[in-house]
């Protein structure tokens, strides 16, 4: 991959999305589309993403029983996205149906545990442990469920990479040194998440709400 970098896409009216991601696509390597995105503008905003050219990273952590996350893979065959995320915390049982479903040529990732939260809030939920043991045991289960990859933080993608050495692995929640963690509680820079073994670098509001938004995707790329 010449360029890790997925700009995160998560805004609510798709002519603006569009014209961001028009701006910053020579300095991207594909773009992140999550639920606030899907849920707001379908098949048909995918399809407009698109046809700027850059691979689709379809962010919709699907979590359900098994033949309905299948289902829902089968579903977006037509999207022909390069990446899907599942929710680890699904199951062996449903990764596996989840894989055996998707399109060819699709990477099929588990979120492991998102980077909003910490090691209070697992406790909060009833998950013994710290966030680290948390994040190796999804990763570990994704491995032998036959995944492509997961999802983590930059805090466990070191870890992970030496757990699953040729994995793919997706690190959101990344902020470049100096700016504001906002919501994210387990955040690094994007160059410390790369050498750590990132695959995927996924970056939101550094870029999108910049005041020059292609200057910050060039720094971003400057650092790699």
């Amino acid at each position: 991959m010449t360029n890790p970098v997925y700009l995160a896409l998560d805004v609510p009216q798709l002519e603006p999305a569009l014209d961001l991601a028009r701006r910053v696509k020579s300095h991207i390597g594909g773009v992140k589309l999550g639920l606030e995105f899907f849920c707001a503008h379908g098949h048909h905003g995918v399809h407009e993403v698109t046809r700027l050219g850059l691979p689709i990273f379809l962010d919709l952590k699907l979590h359900d029983i098994p033949n309905t996350v299948a289902a829902a893979m089968q579903a977006i065959h037509v999207l022909e996205p390069a990446i899907v995320t599942v929710h680890g915390s699904g199951g062996r049982a449903m990764m596996e149906d989840a894989k055996a479903a998707a399109a060819n040529g699709t990477k099929v990732v588990a979120v492991t545990m998102l980077t909003s939260l910490d090691d209070r809030d697992l406790e909060r939920t009833g998950v013994s442990g710290s966030a680290h043991d948390q994040v190796l045991r999804i990763a570990d289960l994704a491995r032998t469920a036959g995944l492509d990859g997961v999802v983590c933080s930059g805090h466990e993608v070191g870890a992970v990479h030496d757990l699953w050495k040729n994995g793919f692995h997706v690190v959101p929640g990344l902020r470049p040194a100096g700016t504001s963690m906002g919501d994210q509680k387990r955040a690094v820079t994007p160059q410390a998440a790369r050498d750590a073994g990132a695959s995927v670098l996924v970056i939101g509001r550094p870029i999108s709400r910049a005041e020059d938004p292609v200057a910050a995707a060039r720094a971003i790329g400057a650092t790699l």
